[in-house]
C-alpha cells in the first residue's frame, strides 16, 4: 500500500525482508489481493489459514507490502533455532508456549500489542490443517478472545498455493518430496473485509461466545479460500479431536 507517512520497519524487519524477498520472488508467482482491507492505523488482528510450513513466508510477504508489520503468534520452539530465533525475537514475534504454565503469556502479549495499535497475526487452527483437502479445520479461540477483549477488527486472510512448494507433513521419498523448487508456483493471498462480530459485543466472554465468534472468523476465511479455489468447501469442518475419536472406536 502507499500513503504511509513513515517507515514502520526497523533494522531487523528490513534485514529479514532483504533475505527472504529475493528467494520468494524466485519461488513464487504472487497473486495478492485485498490490501485495501488492511487498516491504515490502529490495532487489529489478521486471522490466516495454515496449509504449509512455507506459508508464514508468503503471508509475511503479503503483509509486509501493506506497511503494517505483523506480530505473528509462533511456536516457542521456533525461537530456539539459531539465527531464526534471534530474528523472530528482534522483529517482535510472539512465542506460544503450548501446554506449559506460560501458555497464557502469548495471549496477554497479543492483547497488549493490539491495544498499542499493532497488527497481531494468528493462525486460528494452531497448526497446519489436517483436512485431507486442505480446507480450514476447527480452530482454537485465541483470535476471537483477542478481538472481543480489545474491540479490534479481525481481518480474515486466505492463502493457497504454498502447499505446492512445501507439501504439508511430507516425509520425503519418491512422489512425496519435501520441497518443490521448480516450476515457480502461483500463491494467492487474499484479505477480506473485517469479520462482523457485532452480535458478540457487550456479552460476557464465555466459552460459548468464543466458540461462536471463532466460527464466524473461520467462515470468513473459508469463504475467501473457496473463492480462490473455485470450489465448494465441506459442509462440516475437519476436527482433529473427532478424527482421533473415530480412529479409536
Amino acid at each position: 500500500m502507499t500513503g504511509r507517512s513513515h517507515n514502520p520497519y526497523g533494522f531487523w524487519y528490513r534485514l529479514a525482508a532483504a533475505i527472504a524477498k529475493p528467494v520468494l520472488f524466485v519461488l513464487v508467482r504472487h497473486r495478492w489481493r485485498g490490501h485495501e482491507h488492511i487498516p491504515a492505523e490502529g490495532g487489529f488482528i489478521t486471522a490466516v489459514n495454515h496449509i504449509s510450513y512455507f506459508d508464514p513466508l508468503t503471508y509475511g510477504h503479503f503483509q509486509y507490502n501493506t506497511g503494517r508489520p505483523p506480530r505473528l503468534l509462533a511456536k516457542a520452539s521456533l525461537f530456539k533455532i539459531p539465527f531464526v530465533g534471534m530474528v523472530l525475537h528482534k522483529t517482535g514475534q510472539i512465542p506460544v508456549h503450548r501446554g506449559t504454565a506460560d501458555a497464557a503469556t502469548a495471549l496477554r502479549d497479543a492483547i497488549a500489542a493490539v491495544n498499542k495499535g499493532e497488527c497481531v497475526a494468528v493462525y486460528p487452527e494452531g497448526t497446519v490443517t489436517r483436512d485431507p483437502k486442505l480446507w480450514p479445520m476447527t480452530a482454537k479461540t485465541g483470535a476471537a478472545r483477542i478481538a472481543l477483549t480489545t474491540g479490534a477488527p479481525v481481518i480474515p486472510v486466505a492463502q493457497w498455493g504454498a502447499h505446492r512448494i512445501a507439501p504439508p507433513y511430507a516425509r520425503g521419498g519418491r512422489g512425496n518430496r519435501r520441497v518443490w523448487l521448480v516450476p515457480r508456483q502461483t500463491v494467492h493471498v487474499v484479505a477480506g473485509p473485517p469479520v462482523d462480530l457485532s452480535r458478540h459485543h457487550g456479552k460476557d466472554i464465555t466459552p460459548d461466545v468464543l466458540k461462536a465468534a471463532t466460527e464466524d472468523i473461520m467462515d470468513a476465511i473459508t469463504a475467501l479460500l473457496a473463492n480462490i479455489r473455485g470450489e465448494q468447501p465441506p459442509a462440516e469442518r475437519h476436527s482433529t479431536r473427532r478424527s482421533a475419536r473415530q480412529h479409536a472406536e
